[in-house]
C-alpha cells in the first residue's frame, strides 16, 4: 500500500459543538476516515498579542488527494478568521488499518 496516498490534517477550533459538526460533516462527506477531537490549550500571537485559549484539535485521517476538498470543507464550517488548516504525511501504518481507511474514504 502506497503511505505518501494518505495523511492526517489537523485544525483547531474553539467551540466542542463546532469541533463534532465539523467531525460529522468530513466523515459523512467520506473525506475522512476518522476525526479524533481533542481539548488542547492553545498558546499563540494573534494580532500582535499573546494569547492562550482552550481550543479543540481535529486530527482527520484522509486521502492526500482529498486535502484540498479537507482544507475548504473547514474553510466554510470554521468561525475563525485564519483557521489552522495543515497535513501531516503518514509514514507507517498497519496495513490493514490503512487498508480500511482507503475504503472508508472510496466516493463513487
Amino acid at each position: 500500500m502506497d503511505l505518501s496516498a494518505f495523511c492526517v490534517a489537523q485544525t483547531t477550533i474553539d467551540d466542542e459543538i463546532r469541533a463534532n459538526e465539523l467531525a460529522a460533516a468530513l466523515v459523512t462527506g467520506k473525506l475522512a476516515a476518522c476525526v479524533q477531537i481533542s481539548e488542547v490549550a492553545s498558546h499563540y500571537v494573534w494580532k500582535g498579542a499573546a494569547a492562550r485559549e482552550k481550543e479543540f484539535l481535529l486530527a482527520a485521517k484522509i486521502r492526500r488527494a482529498d486535502f484540498d476538498a479537507v482544507a475548504a470543507a473547514i474553510r466554510a464550517l470554521h468561525s475563525y478568521e485564519l483557521p489552522e488548516i495543515i497535513a501531516t504525511p503518514i509514514v507507517a501504518g498497519d496495513p490493514a488499518y490503512l487498508d480500511w481507511l482507503r475504503r472508508e474514504t472510496e466516493r463513487g
